[in-house]
């Protein structure tokens, strides 16, 4: 469980190791790179990797360029995913089962893809279920995309909490972050995106080794400016990566834009 709040030294204990590429497609590449490493060390350590994975438009430049690599183990990797709408079904082109069963499990022969069934009779009871398989081993990798508003998984700036006791919960979703998947042409308007969603909270990400997080876009400068720049805080929970000791964001110059203090352009 991450830190609780904490005095200004304190929050600067483990600041994020950032690194800037010349475009979206470059620095999907150097975050697809960072992963292999991390995986291939966990398999060479333990013979399997447990990895968290992100969805979503920002995901994609590290996803494609993670699923050419044919070197790695595939069958030694066991697969998880952060959130899922309350309700839709997988079938849905918005669904993140969807995603995921078509970007990552229908390309690579994974060990297991562990899905959160958004649409199970009770989420109570999937909760528990999804819980279990994730307290069955050590988690190795998170990929952790930062929403427009802050956000981390489903964790909006309302219902973040850093010391939350349940590794997942039901949450009901920011207009913000509605606002952003309607922007990003996963619904045709606002109404028409669900209310909730089954997240992994803020704990349970907390538990990865190591964070990897691709954020470009200039949509989401504002939020990787106060993510890096601004106060630790539920206000943005994004921020939260400054306290992993093993994260990396990844950024392009659109949305590193707003940062006072930019890091080196990469090649």
């Amino acid at each position: 469980m991450p830190p609780g709040p904490s005095s200004a030294d304190r929050d600067h204990a483990y600041p994020a190791h950032v690194r800037l590429h010349r475009s979206r497609a470059a620095s999907g590449v150097a975050a697809a790179a960072a992963a292999a490493r991390v995986i291939r060390d966990a398999i060479a350590s333990r013979g399997t990797a447990r990895i968290m994975v992100a969805t979503g438009n920002s995901q994609l430049a590290m996803i494609d360029a993670l699923m050419a690599d044919e070197s790695l183990a595939w069958d030694r990797v066991e697969a998880f995913h952060m959130d899922e709408y309350v309700g839709l079904p997988a079938t849905h082109s918005a669904s993140f089962r969807l995603w995921l069963n078509t970007r990552v499990a229908a390309r690579r022969p994974l060990r297991a893809m562990h899905l959160i069934e958004g649409d199970a009779p009770s989420a109570a009871e999937e909760i528990a279920r999804y819980t279990t398989l994730l307290s069955a081993g050590p988690l190795d990798l998170a990929f952790v995309g930062f929403g427009e508003n802050g956000h981390i998984a489903f964790n909006d700036p309302p219902v973040a909490d850093f010391s939350d006791p349940a590794m997942l919960k039901v949450v009901t979703l920011d207009e913000a972050c509605r606002r952003q998947q309607v922007g990003e042409g996963h619904f045709p308007h606002l109404d028409a995106v669900p209310r909730n969603a089954i997240t992994v909270t803020c704990s349970g990400l907390f538990r990865a080794a190591a964070w990897i997080c691709c954020v470009p876009e200039a949509r989401k400068a504002r939020a990787v400016r106060d993510a890096l720049e601004g106060p630790i805080s539920t206000a943005c929970p994004a921020s939260l990566v400054r306290r992993h000791p093993h994260a990396t964001v990844f950024l392009d110059p659109d949305s590193a834009s707003l940062l006072a203090q930019r890091p080196p352009l990469e090649a």
